[in-house]
Order: structure tokens, then C-alpha cells, then sequence
């Protein structure tokens, strides 16, 4: 057994204790270890992640490096450490020690462009899901994660009144929509405009919109115009 570096003996601590990391059983003569002292022993890297096995409900305790641990409390206490988390940008692999990614990060860690776009890979008939950069990604969920990058477009294909147009920017307006709709705005107290739409951009992906307003575009958005002449 390798000895703990640093680490003095407690008074009154006469027996050994016993903890587990990663399942595998380990032994000491005191009653408190750190975190960081607790990777020593274990031949963990000082970067990885520990963690404290506590009984469900309740959820596992992170442990920091100067975290103490009482290692007399009932029972025989269990530490593991999380794993890297796999995920794939561009049929390229990478690894990450965080549960969770911003689409910034994503771009930094695969050295992809700043104004270039990410998308989160979505298995067929679904749309691939844009991740914007400060969207933030679980890459613990169920198998392994799948991005590709390309340039933004600035050409967006939507439908207004069940007839595809195409629109080149971020961003359109309450106005535009129904210039798109029927040719021209009329800013006329006795015309009346309803816009809606759908398939947007989430956490709002349906909605109404109203003089002034603008949404953001994705393509293959839908919006239904109608006008009332209130004359």
C-alpha cells in the first residue's frame, strides 16, 4: 500500500480505515483525507474529478481538492471519479471532463471558426438542431453526441401563406412578413394585420407577432398573414 504524502497521524486514531475508489479498496490511519489526498492515494490526475457516493435520493457530493472527509462516519465510503464524455465534431473525436458544453466551447475545443455555425446531429426525418454559442449541451445523455460545422447562410427558405419564399437575413419584422404576404404594408388605421407563425426557434417556437415586432428566421419557418379592412 502506498503511503499518503503530507499527511500526519490523528491522535486517538488507533485502527485502519477503510474507503473504496473506482472499487478498489484502499486503507489509511486517518480519520480525515482531502480530496487532493485521496487522489494521491488513488494515482488520480490532479484535474479529474471526485466524487462522494451518497445513498439515493440524495445526489453524490463533489469533493474538492481541500475538501475534508470523514472517514469514521458509518459504513465504508465509496469514491469515484467522472469520466470524460466522447463527442464527435466533424467526424473528428474529442473528450471533455464537463458534463456540459456551450456551442462556444464546442468551436474552441474542435478549433472551428467564430462565425462559422454548429449543429447538434438529429437522427432522421427531425432537423439537425443549431447550437448557439451560448446553448449549452449535455454530453452525458444516451450515446455519443454528433456535431458538423459549416459557414453561416444568409439565405433562408420560409413559407408565408403556404408559399415558399426566400429571405436573407437573422432577423424579419411584423411589416415584412406582410409585405411578403401581399406585396406592400399598408400603414392604415382601417387595415388590420394578424401575423403568426411556427416552426421557430426555441423556447418560443409558435407565437403571434405584432406591429413592430421582430422573430428570428430558421428555415422552413411558417407564417400566416391575414389583413381586415376595418373601413
Amino acid at each position: 500500500m502506498d503511503d499518503l504524502r503530507n499527511v500526519q497521524t490523528q491522535p486517538g486514531c488507533e485502527r485502519m480505515l477503510s474507503f473504496s475508489v473506482e472499487d478498489k479498496p484502499y486503507e489509511t490511519d486517518q480519520q480525515y483525507l482531502t480530496g487532493l489526498e485521496i487522489k494521491r492515494l488513488a494515482g488520480l490526475a490532479k484535474s479529474s474529478v471526485l466524487f462522494l457516493t451518497v445513498r439515493e435520493p440524495w445526489k453524490d457530493e463533489l469533493i474538492s481538492d481541500d475538501t475534508r472527509v470523514d472517514l469514521a462516519r458509518p459504513g465504508i465510503e465509496g469514491f469515484y471519479i467522472k469520466k470524460k464524455l466522447d463527442f464527435v465534431v466533424n467526424g473528428k473525436k474529442f473528450s471533455s471532463e464537463k458534463q456540459y458544453l456551450t456551442g462556444d466551447e464546442i468551436k474552441k475545443i474542435a478549433a472551428i471558426g467564430e462565425d462559422d455555425e454548429i449543429f447538434l446531429m438529429i437522427a432522421g426525418p427531425y432537423e439537425d438542431e443549431l447550437i448557439l454559442n451560448n446553448v449549452r449541451i449535455n454530453l452525458a445523455r444516451p450515446g455519443i453526441e454528433k456535431f458538423f460545422s459549416k459557414e453561416k447562410s444568409s439565405d433562408f427558405n420560409i413559407i408565408v401563406n403556404a408559399r415558399e419564399k426566400v429571405w436573407n437575413a437573422k432577423e424579419i419584422s411584423f411589416e415584412q412578413v406582410v409585405e411578403l404576404a401581399f406585396g406592400t404594408y399598408k400603414n392604415d388605421p382601417n387595415v388590420g394585420y394578424t401575423v403568426t407563425y411556427s416552426r421557430g426557434w426555441d423556447p418560443k417556437p409558435e407565437g403571434t407577432m405584432v406591429k413592430g415586432s421582430n422573430v428570428r428566421v430558421k428555415n422552413k419557418m411558417i407564417f400566416d398573414v391575414t389583413a381586415t379592412d376595418k373601413s
